[in-house]
């Protein structure tokens, strides 16, 4: 185990090996089944590493190179035919047209594993691939580092206040950089500029505004008015730009489970950023001992934790089906896992001392509402298991201990 310490931890394992991505098995597993792979992720979750380094028998073409870029634009077909079989396309959101003319290709060859397509923005791209390769694609979700992921190389903190102030962005572990440093400039680099360019705004002030108050909002129901008041906006430019963060991977909307509970269940969605490092940079946390001490660290924690379980679903190839549950009594589970009609439930607490009211409400809910296959409570504490089923967590065990794709 690895204490904070990020200089000498991160020269010392980074500097010999690539981190293995879970995600590796998936993406050859459909390269064998799929003409075209398509890999989608934040910007700096690894796609371009993950891709170059997993298949080395593929030709490699950034789209985001200024020359590359016009000749694609100027002349897709020559463009294509400089590339003979098994191409990485890298950014293909920067030329979404070109997938109308890979259609062709790979409707003529009907060969596996021909193009492999990396993006950052999901709305350009779902729509070409909805119209274009429906049936000829398998899509794959890339985020930064899971913790697990890190552990497989033995990076380890030994709080989750430092796993959620230092972030899994590959850059931090790769170029030994500082957490705060480096969230700001991933912020006014790719988050700021590339939300900018697509909603075309000329002043980022409201903007800036809008997602630092949201960030102080992770994990809670969304109130799309209040904030709209506290921004200086109307309602729907709110829904707008959460649809472009969404789409960018900034954040992820958990939607409430409900079936036929009628009027009783909450119906709007929470908010979660896919990276706590940027998270705790948008609330002013400048060291992981501020996050504790935090008013909001109990929903940084639940960041943590829901965050871990959706990475563990992408990484298997798998759609999330994560949600949360509450009713209008405020009775609440923090994460519901579905698989067909059955169900994990995941209660969430930060703390390291475990009380029996935590297992209150899955009990209650696997009694009243459905009855739960697992039932969990994740905390900062030892891991331990109870007659009625319940098993208690640490949070840094989630992915080994719940298998997401097997019930």
């Amino acid at each position: 185990m690895c204490n904070y310490g990020l200089e000498l931890r991160i020269c010392t394992y980074y500097d010999t090996r690539m981190i293995p991505r879970h995600l590796s098995q998936e993406l050859l597993r459909q390269l064998g089944e799929y003409p075209i792979v398509t890999v989608l992720g934040p910007r700096q979750a690894g796609k371009t590493t993950l891709t170059r380094a997993l298949l080395k028998d593929y030709q490699y073409v950034s789209l985001e190179t200024p020359d590359i870029l016009d000749f694609a634009f100027e002349d897709p077909r020559a463009f294509l035919t400089r590339y003979s079989n098994k191409i990485i396309f890298d950014e293909i959101q920067r030329a979404p047209h070109l997938i109308n003319y890979l259609q062709g290709i790979v409707d003529e060859s009907n060969r596996a594993g021909q193009f492999v397509l990396t993006g950052s923005h999901q709305l350009e791209l779902r729509a070409a691939i909805t119209q274009s390769l429906a049936g000829r694609t398998g899509i794959l979700n890339l985020l930064p580092f899971s913790i697990s992921e890190l552990q497989d190389v033995d990076i380890t903190f030994d709080s989750f206040e430092e796993y959620i102030f230092t972030g899994f962005l590959p850059r931090i572990f790769d170029q030994n950089q500082r957490p705060n440093v480096a969230y700001s400039n991933y912020f006014q680099t790719y988050v700021e500029r590339d939300v900018r360019q697509i909603i075309r705004l000329k002043d980022a002030t409201l903007f800036n505004k809008f997602i630092r108050l949201l960030a102080g909002r992770t994990g809670q129901i969304i109130n799309y008015q209040s904030l709209s008041s506290d921004v200086g906006v109307d309602a729907k430019t709110i829904k707008e730009w959460l649809s472009i963060l969404e789409a960018s991977f900034v954040v992820f909307k958990l939607t409430p489970y409900f079936e036929n509970f009628g009027k009783r269940v909450i119906k709007s969605p929470k908010y979660y950023f896919t990276d706590t490092g940027l998270l705790t940079y948008l609330l002013g946390i400048e060291k992981p001992e501020q996050v504790c001490r935090d008013p909001l660290v109990g929903q940084l924690f639940e960041n943590l934790v829901v965050l871990e379980a959706l990475k563990a679903r992408y990484n298997q190839g798998r759609p999330p089906n994560l949600y949360f549950y509450r009713d209008s009594h405020g009775n609440e589970i923090d994460l519901l896992c579905a698989f067909g009609r059955e169900l994990i439930g995941i209660e969430v607490k930060s703390a390291s001392t475990f009380h029996h009211s935590y297992k209150k409400m899955l009990l209650q809910f696997s009694k009243k509402q459905h009855a739960l296959k697992k039932s969990y409570v994740v905390y900062s504490g030892e891991g331990m298991v109870f007659s009625d089923g319940i098993e208690v967590v640490n949070f840094k065990d989630l992915s080994a201990v719940v298998d997401f794709g097997q019930l």
